[in-house]
């Protein structure tokens, strides 16, 4: 009897060990989120100061803005296929030492053109870990569990979005405004920039103690190294068997995944990377970037001053962690495919109610926009709208992302579907200052409620359940 419970204790301890390194080299690979959400909100506070710095219009700082999402596009594509090649691992270090050389030099720069390359430098390392961090925490966990520690990747962007606002509102209080001189002379804007040299380090640092993804060990021939790797996630016995499985999952008679695995054996693309091309899409479309890289600029417009318009994209920011922590709780258990159906239809309310709002609104003498009553409706909306993107399409479709693909094609679909997602990013950030001067507020969020309807439609159609599914069983 006593061997017996002391077996039973050594066994559940061991299966703690394993599910603690699980959950630690998880929170590791999520730090590249907290970057990737850091480096995009953070220029939510430094328009002004790049509007002054390089003497740009709408268009120029449109460009300045979105130039990081050109990079986001190429470093999402090239990051999957290299990622077959190298290793997950391998390309998450590489974009630690992008974050931190963007950093530095976005604060630095002096001249449109300096800054969009150091900003494009950055987009290369976000839209790197943008793909690479949720393949790689899908790639190591559990099924039963895996989308609760994929989703931890939203928490993590929605917190670096959160403390480049908090960041942000901070530093332009205490220098006065963001245009501002701050410590040793520089303005605070580029103050901003330098904040994120912290975060980045320490992702390089700890990078160092995170094993290569078994599967990619497994596509290479490394088997023993694949084992060795299994066996401390999953244990000695299970490791066997999670190794025959990736084994048989893969092709036969290959040289190793490539673009062409894209296609079907009729010349045609295999129908699980348009819809991943369709989720990646529609992510965007719904318009939310527009809230997150111009919150303070669109609250501006509604009357609020810039610390106000700051401090409501920081309590933006509040609600979208605590949507995201409802679907940590909730995601293995009712699955993908209803959160995101009624993220859709909660998103294409709220934001119809915005359209409402903005089109009950005046401008004034000096072309200033003035809501009046209106303004609180948009107010309480657009958090609403934000809480409904961050419980369903924000976490769930890079879930999906991570999971959906067959071993064989993860790197190249999500390669393909990271390009579509970045480059629907840049169009949208980059039109919105030109909507805003064109058809006003009211119609730019018209087109992003339809969006968000359309969506609802094409979850419904095409989008299955991946719940409980090993990835060694997705079909595609």
């Amino acid at each position: 009897m006593n061997f017996t419970n002391e077996r039973y204790l050594i066994l559940n301890n061991t299966q703690t060990n394993q599910t603690t390194f699980i959950v630690f080299i998880s929170i590791v690979a999520t730090i590249g989120g907290f970057l990737f959400g850091f480096d995009s909100g953070v220029i939510n506070g430094t328009v002004d100061g790049l509007k002054i710095a390089f003497q740009s219009d709408s268009v120029g700082t449109g460009f300045n803005v979105a130039s990081m999402l050109l990079g986001c596009a190429i470093g999402a594509f090239f990051a999957g296929r290299l990622a077959d090649i190298y290793g997950r691992r391998s390309l998450l270090i590489v974009s630690s030492i992008f974050f931190l050389v963007s950093a530095w030099g976005s604060g630095i720069a002096d001249s449109s053109i300096e800054f969009i390359c150091y900003r494009m430098l950055g987009g290369l390392a976000v839209g790197a870990a943008s793909v690479m961090a949720p393949a790689y925490i899908s790639e190591i966990a559990p099924a039963s569990y895996r989308g609760t520690l994929t989703t931890i990747q939203q928490v993590a962007i929605i917190t670096g979005l959160f403390m480049a606002f908090v960041s942000n509102y901070t530093l332009a209080n205490f220098a006065g405004a963001s245009t501002e001189k701050f410590w040793l002379d520089f303005e605070a804007w580029r103050w901003m920039f330098w904040i994120e040299i912290g975060p980045a380090t320490l992702f390089f640092v700890m990078l160092m103690f995170i094993p290569e993804s078994p599967r990619y060990l497994v596509v290479r021939g490394q088997y023993d190294h694949a084992k060795s790797v299994l066996t401390r996630l999953y244990g000695e016995q299970e490791s066997e068997n999670k190794l025959s499985e990736i084994k048989q999952s893969l092709d036969e008679n290959t040289d190793g995944p490539k673009l062409s695995d894209l296609l079907a054996d009729n010349g045609q693309v295999r129908s699980i990377v348009w819809i991943g091309i369709g989720l990646a899409t529609f992510q965007q479309l719904v318009g939310i970037n527009v809230v997150f890289y111009y919150g303070a600029v669109l609250w501006q417009a509604v009357g609020f001053s810039e610390s106000d318009a700051l401090l409501i994209n920081i309590i933006s920011g509040a609600v979208s962690i605590g949507a995201c922590i409802l679907t940590i709780l909730v995601i293995d258990k009712i699955g993908r495919k209803p959160l995101l159906k009624w993220g859709s239809i909660g998103m294409a309310i709220t934001l119809s109610l915005m359209v409402i709002s903005f089109s009950n609104s005046t401008t004034d003498i000096d072309g200033n926009l003035t809501m009046g009553d209106w303004g609180t409706l948009a107010l309480i909306s657009a958090n609403t709208y934000v809480f409904f993107f961050n419980m369903s399409w924000g976490p769930v479709m890079w879930v999906m992302l991570g999971e959906m693909f067959p071993n064989q094609i993860r790197g190249s679909g999500l390669a393909v579907s990271g390009l579509f997602q970045w480059s629907s990013n840049f169009a949208i950030t980059m039109t919105f200052p030109i909507l805003l001067t064109s058809i006003g507020l009211a119609g730019a969020y018209g087109f992003y409620a339809f969006s968000a309807a359309l969506s609802a439609v094409f979850v419904a159609k095409f989008v299955y359940e991946t719940k409980g599914v090993e990835l060694e069983d997705m079909k595609g």
